[in-house]
């Protein structure tokens, strides 16, 4: 009899790429049995699913002449680059789970057209960085890393899992003047429940995943989640979110919202997930919100039209 064993192209934590249904069916089946069976075993594969992520497969032009470094983060050495003038105030880029640098290359242009310095990276594990398994806390402590090689940094915008790490680095002691966050998750918890829901993992194997990842990276669940902590925070946030998002739902950026005092949300419609990152409106929103320039902006975008006065 051949055993089904998924692969970490098939299956890869925090989004989970789409695959057949009958893929969908054999991965919940192997790891129900495999739950039941031999526990253990199932906790170290769905561990090794929740921390690997997928290698990019898209190849990205340059998004402009830049410097690349490397600064020596927590997890390994993390690849930078940075375009602009040393001195100009500086706006950090962060990709998602996934991802890599230059996905966020559409903000370059805008942002050194407006005198700022730019600096965009590969998160550990990720693209030309060092590692191959990370997590959150990882991604947030080599935002750290980064800032104090190349900061202090005037604002920093964030992609998924990206902004989630820029949040958590906020949090941790992270200065910024100002936050633009894309389609932002709001609870880690949430998604190991949907991961081991998909996976077909007992309550029990899933309770024990979760406490190897706290103790391997150093951070409870219930402490990233807790984003009332945002609270305290003074800097003004413009959280941007899909109202057709597939991967993190709209209601997510709206909690965070809720938490920030005096965020702006807008709220977009038919970017999902990922062409937020392209979309000429979204990038001009958040190059004008950095640089100051933004004033009110739309709830909506694209922006809904008045209804026509009657005469």
């Amino acid at each position: 009899m051949t055993t089904y064993a998924p692969t970490l192209s098939q299956l890869n934590s925090t989004i989970v790429r789409s695959f057949s249904m009958a893929a969908q069916t054999a991965t919940r089946g192997y790891f129900g049995l495999l739950s039941r069976l031999r526990p253990e075993l199932a906790r170290r594969q769905a561990e090794r699913l929740f921390t690997t992520p997928p290698r990019h497969p898209a190849a990205y032009p340059a998004p402009a002449a830049a410097r690349r470094e490397t600064v020596l983060a927590d997890a390994g050495h993390v690849v930078l680059w940075q375009a602009g003038p040393a001195a100009a105030p500086a706006v950090l880029l962060v990709h998602g789970w996934g991802g890599v640098g230059a996905q966020l290359g559409g903000f370059v242009a805008p942002l050194l057209a407006r005198g700022f310095r730019v600096v965009w990276f590969d998160h550990p594990g990720h693209g030309e960085s060092e590692g191959r398994r990370t997590a959150l806390p990882n991604l947030a402590r080599a935002i750290t890393a980064i800032d104090q090689a190349c900061g202090p940094f005037h604002a920093a915008i964030g992609h998924s899992l990206g902004a989630a790490a820029i949040g958590l680095a906020l949090r941790d002691g992270l200065v910024l003047e100002r936050a633009v966050l894309l389609g932002t998750p709001a609870s880690i918890a949430g998604y190991m429940h949907r991961f081991a829901r998909q996976l077909g993992l007992s309550a029990a194997v899933r309770e024990r995943l979760r406490q190897r990842i706290e103790h391997r990276y150093g951070k409870r669940f219930d402490d990233i989640d807790r984003i009332e902590d945002l609270g305290r925070l003074s800097l003004p946030a413009l959280l941007v979110h899909d109202s057709g998002d597939r991967h993190v739902p709209f209601a997510h950026s709206q909690r965070i919202a809720a938490c920030l005092p005096g965020a702006q949300l807008i709220r977009t419609h038919g970017l999902g997930h990922f062409r937020l990152l392209r979309d000429p409106a979204v990038l001009r929103a958040a190059t004008a919100f950095v640089a100051g320039e933004a004033g009110t902006l739309p709830a909506e975008l694209p922006e809904l039209p008045l209804p026509a006065a009657l005469y």
